[in-house]
């Protein structure tokens, strides 16, 4: 029977799929008005304990009793209380906003508000979190990730959730979204919903989670409570062999930076409508960090360098034997070296009906044809096979879809085609984006080599720990256009805070201020 202190009680669960134990014995508790936290490796079974607890899944045996039930679909979850957020960015994209944040609430007969009502609450939650009024009839498709994001977070909220799941919900939300998050996230504990977060994000674990459980090999392996709750108790608990400085290990070296050559240039860019232009250069064997507060121009920056989107106004160029080679669109980017990899892996990254053979060659294809234009799959498979080893891809099948693998291999995978194709320079939007310690520490290895061989990467990310003991220079965007460049040790949190919200100076009040707002 469940204890009456117990909200959600999971008991010695085990869950397969094909070969796969995702799930081997798992035990959790979880309490009414508190966050606790669900922290492991990419593939320790964390999104199928949330999709387990949503009803998406059922359990292979064992106990799983939300509120005194068993949710065995996604509907009689939410008759529950149970309202779920999951990785991935779920909306409609041809619907409206209103449509989507409405989306399951009324039924062929009956509507719980007015037209007019919803637009309403729409439009006001929707400022309320993002600071943007939008007009509540317009199509989500073409709305940033993050406002896309919000859509998602807001729908669970009208629910009036008891049991609110988060699996890596903030992923797409930057430092100042992420503390309004929290602020929903405390407001929803204190009136008694038991939260339970899943994120990799681990200064968001420390500022917000009352407890955490930490998985491995989808068991529980150890909880921590209130102070307890430290990156290195952390890391201890998933990874006992791995130390932080293995995380994060060092990268900067300024001599060889210096005298590196220019691999990419921007002369006077312009990424927006009247923002100020900028020059940047990007020299062989550096990654370039790029940072900035949720729509200040650095996303599209990427894009531009990518050849993805034109600038504005200036030009990108590449250098190749002593010259600038003009970069304006995608195809000239890949002629001369330059790989794209997004962070919104659904979108932009996986094709999700193909194997994950087929994920990672589909670039490769063209300079694999043999005789009278059969593909020879010899090369690819043996490049597949190097990469895999290289970057430590937990997979199965390489014909498996691409979705049976955990978000973080996705990503992997993605990682694994753009160093597959040998290219001059790596563009990377958010690669760590929702992807565990592990897989972090293993991206900064390969980036490391491939700039320590003359490689160059632009690497954006939203969570600026990343550019720690990492970045040899970081951009930081405010405004649609670069605000500041910081290199060497100068790249510390407070500097990058101040930056980010238009200080030149290290300025302590500012990231207390932020402290306190989260």
């Amino acid at each position: 029977m469940q204890d009456a202190k117990e909200i959600v009680t999971v008991r010695d669960v085990r869950k397969r799929f094909g070969e796969t134990v995702a799930l081997d014995g798992l035990t959790v508790t979880i309490r009414p008005g508190e966050v606790h936290a669900i922290v492991g490796e990419n593939g320790s079974g964390k999104s199928t304990l949330a999709k387990i607890l949503s009803g998406v899944l059922n359990a292979d045996s064992g106990e799983v009793k939300v509120l005194g039930e068993t949710p065995l679909d996604p509907i009689q979850a939410r008759k529950i209380g149970v309202a779920t957020i999951f990785q991935e960015v779920l909306v409609a994209d041809n619907l409206t906003i209103v449509d989507n944040l409405f989306a399951g609430t009324d039924t062929l007969w009956r509507r719980g508000r007015s037209p007019a009502d919803a637009r309403r609450q729409s439009r006001e939650m929707l400022l309320r979190f993002t600071g943007l009024d939008l007009d509540p009839d317009m199509p989500v498709r073409n709305l940033p990730l993050s406002v896309r994001q919000w859509i998602v977070i807001a729908r669970a909220l009208l629910c009036n959730p008891k049991v609110l799941i988060l699996d890596e919900s903030s992923a797409a939300l930057d430092l100042e979204a992420t503390a309004k998050l929290h602020v929903e996230i405390r407001k929803l504990r204190d009136a008694g919903c038991c939260i339970v977060i899943v994120t990799h994000r681990i200064a968001e674990l420390i500022r917000i989670t009352d407890r955490a459980t930490v998985l491995r090999d989808g068991k529980t392996v150890g909880e921590l409570v209130g102070k307890e709750i430290t990156e290195a108790n952390l890391l201890a608990l998933m990874s006992p062999k791995r130390s932080l400085q293995e995380i994060r290990p060092e990268t900067r070296n300024p001599a060889r930076i210096a005298a590196g050559e220019t691999a990419l240039s921007g002369s006077r860019i312009g990424v927006r409508v009247g923002a100020a232009p900028f020059d940047f250069t990007l020299r062989s064997g550096e990654i370039l960090g790029v940072t900035g507060l949720d729509g200040q121009g650095q996303s599209h920056f990427l894009r531009v360098a990518a050849g993805i989107l034109p600038p504005f106004s200036g030009r990108i160029a590449a250098a190749e034997g002593g010259a600038e080679r003009p970069i304006s669109s995608l195809a000239e980017a890949s002629d001369h070296g330059i790989v794209y990899v997004s962070g919104d892996r659904a979108r932009e990254g996986i094709f999700p009906n193909l194997s994950i053979f087929e994920n990672f060659a589909i670039a490769l294809y063209r300079s694999c044809f043999g005789q009278f234009g059969w593909i020879r799959n010899g090369p690819v498979d043996a490049l597949y096979q190097k990469e895999r080893q290289r970057l430590a891809i937990r997979a199965g099948r390489a014909s498996n879809r691409i979705t049976s693998l955990s978000g973080g291999n996705q990503q992997k995978v993605l990682i694994a085609r753009a160093l597959a194709a040998e290219p001059k320079v790596i563009v990377l939007d958010d690669p760590a984006r929702g992807v565990d310690l592990q897989t972090k520490r293993d991206l900064y290895i390969q980036l490391k080599a491939f700039t320590a061989g003359g490689g160059a990467v632009i690497y954006l990310s939203s969570e600026i720990e990343e550019f720690f003991d990492f970045a040899d220079r970081v951009m930081v965007f405010r405004n649609g256009s670069l605000f500041r460049t910081l290199s060497g040790t100068e790249i510390a949190e407070h500097a990058l805070l101040a930056a980010m919200f238009g200080h030149t100076d290290d300025i302590e009040p500012l990231v207390s201020k932020l402290e306190e707002a989260s």
